[in-house]
C-alpha cells in the first residue's frame, strides 16, 4: 500500500467530513436527548433512536458531557449569539454541584434522576471527571467558585491516587501493590485540563505521571502494559499479561501531547514508540479493528469481551495518529489514520438516527444497539472529532503557509 499524500485539497476535505460529524450528526443526538430539563444533568443511558432506557445518571459521563459542551463553547461557540452548548454545559453543571458531592470530597458514581446518591465506587475517576468539568466550566463562565472547586478536588484525587485505601479498598496481605496505567494517564491529563495558560502549577505532579508511565513501557516486548510491579516489574499473571491496546495508544497521546508542550524530543519519540507499538499489536488482521484486550504471551484474556470492538480506542486512536503526523510530518501515520477512520466511519456510525454505535462484535457487527450507557456518553466520539478537525485545522494553516510562500518566491 502506498503511502497516501496529505495535500492542502485533502486536508479541506478531511475537516468537513470531522466537522459535518461533529456538528450534524453526533452532538444534536445528545442535545435533542440527553438534556433533562425537569430535574437538571443529563440522561445519559440512550437507546439506537435517543429514547431513554434508564434514567438513572452516571458521573462519569454527566462531567464529561459539561466538559464537552464548554469545551466547545469556549473553542467554536465563544462571542456568538447562540447560547446551546453554554446552557446545556449549565444544565449538567449546575445538577453535578448540587447532588454528586459528599462532604468528604468523594464523587458518587450514578444518582437517580433526581440526584439521589445511587452507587459509589472505589476508583477515582468519578472525581477526576468532576475536575475535569468544573476546570473547563469555570473557562466558560468566568465562575471563580467552580475554577477554585476543580483545584480542590483535585487536591484530594492526588492523595487518593497515593493513597487508595482512602476509597474504601481493603488492602490484603496476600495482595501485592501494583502500578496501574490509567491512574498516572488520567492525571497527566487532568492537569493540563486545570491549567491556565502560562501556568505551570503541578509540574512535579506531571513528573511523577511521566516516570510512572515509563514503568508500564516494554520496550524489549515492544508493548505498554496495563499493570506492573510498583517498579515496573512483570507480574505473570492473567493481570499482568493485560494490554489494552486503546488504553495504550490514549495514554501516547496524552504523553505526546506533554512531550511537545515541554519541548521534550526523546519523551515525544517514547510516545510514538507507544502509539506504534499498541496500534500494530492491537490490530485485528483478519477482520479489522482494534481489539479490546489481549495477553502479552498470546494466552486468551480473562475477559470475555477481548475479541470485541469498541468504538473508544478507535476513537483515541484517530486522535493519536492525526497528533504523530503533526509532530512528525510523517506521512505513514496518515496510512494508519485512514485505516481507523475508514473502519471507524463505516462500522460505528449510524446514519439513521445519529451518533456512533459502541459495541461491536469482532467482526465488526453491532453488538448492543443502545448510545449511551454507565460509560458511554457525550465525550470519546465527540472529542476525538473536535481534536481531529482541530489538528486538521492547524496542519491545513501550515500547508497554506508553505504553498504561499512558494508562490511568492
Amino acid at each position: 500500500m502506498s503511502t497516501p499524500s496529505l495535500s492542502l485539497e485533502r486536508v479541506r476535505a478531511l475537516r468537513a467530513k470531522f466537522r459535518t460529524e461533529l456538528y450534524d450528526n453526533v452532538l444534536p443526538f445528545w442535545l435533542e436527548n440527553s438534556l433533562d430539563h425537569e430535574h437538571g444533568g443529563y440522561f445519559n443511558c440512550l437507546d439506537r433512536d435517543g429514547s431513554v432506557y434508564d434514567t438513572k445518571k452516571h458521573i462519569w459521563l454527566q462531567g464529561r458531557q459539561v466538559w464537552m459542551m464548554s469545551k466547545i463553547h469556549n473553542t467554536v461557540a465563544a462571542g456568538k449569539s447562540d447560547s446551546t452548548y453554554l446552557q446545556a454545559a449549565q444544565l449538567g453543571a449546575k445538577f453535578l454541584r448540587k447532588n454528586a458531592r459528599t462532604k468528604d470530597n468523594r464523587v458518587f458514581f450514578s444518582l437517580t434522576r433526581e440526584g439521589k446518591p445511587h452507587f459509589m465506587q472505589r476508583k477515582m475517576f468519578s472525581e477526576c471527571f468532576y475536575v475535569m468539568a468544573m476546570a473547563e466550566y469555570a473557562r466558560a463562565t468566568g465562575d471563580k467558585t467552580a475554577r477554585k472547586e476543580a483545584r480542590t478536588l483535585f487536591e484530594s484525587v492526588l492523595e487518593y491516587a497515593k493513597d487508595p485505601s482512602l476509597l474504601g479498598r481493603a488492602v490484603y496481605k496476600g495482595g501485592k501493590p501494583v502500578s496501574e496505567l490509567a491512574v498516572p494517564m488520567i492525571l497527566l491529563n487532568l492537569v493540563e485540563e486545570l491549567r491556565d495558560p502560562g501556568e505551570q502549577a503541578w509540574a512535579d505532579v506531571e513528573k511523577w505521571c511521566v516516570k510512572r508511565i515509563d514503568l508500564h513501557i516494554r520496550p524489549e516486548l515492544g508493548l505498554v502494559l496495563e499493570t506492573v510491579g510498583v517498579n515496573g516489574e512483570l507480574i505473570d499473571s492473567p493481570e499482568g499479561r493485560l494490554v489494552n491496546p486503546g488504553h495504550a495508544i490514549e495514554a501516547g497521546w496524552f504523553l505526546l501531547a506533554y512531550a511537545e508542550r515541554n519541548g521534550l524530543s526523546e519523551l515525544a519519540a517514547t510516545a510514538l514508540k507507544m502509539i506504534d507499538w499498541s496500534y500494530n499489536y492491537g490490530w485485528d488482521n483478519e477482520y479489522g479493528g482494534i481489539y479490546y484486550f489481549l495477553d502479552r504471551t498470546g494466552r486468551s484474556p480473562l475477559q470475555l469481551e477481548w475479541p470485541m470492538k469498541l468504538w473508544w480506542p478507535h476513537c483515541e486512536s484517530m486522535v493519536a495518529f492525526i497528533m504523530a503526523y503533526e509532530s512528525t510530518g510523517d506521512e505513514r501515520w496518515i496510512r494508519h489514520f485512514d485505516e481507523v477512520t475508514d473502519y471507524s466511519f463505516d462500522h460505528f456510525k449510524d446514519p439513521r438516527f445519529g451518533e456512533w454505535f459502541g459495541y461491536l462484535d469482532r467482526r465488526g457487527d453491532v453488538s448492543q444497539r443502545f448510545k449511551g450507557g454507565p460509560y458511554k456518553g457525550c465525550f470519546h466520539v465527540p472529542r476525538s472529532l473536535f481534536l481531529v478537525e482541530q489538528a486538521l485545522g492547524r496542519v491545513e494553516e501550515k500547508l497554506w503557509a508553505q504553498k504561499t510562500a512558494s508562490k511568492g518566491q
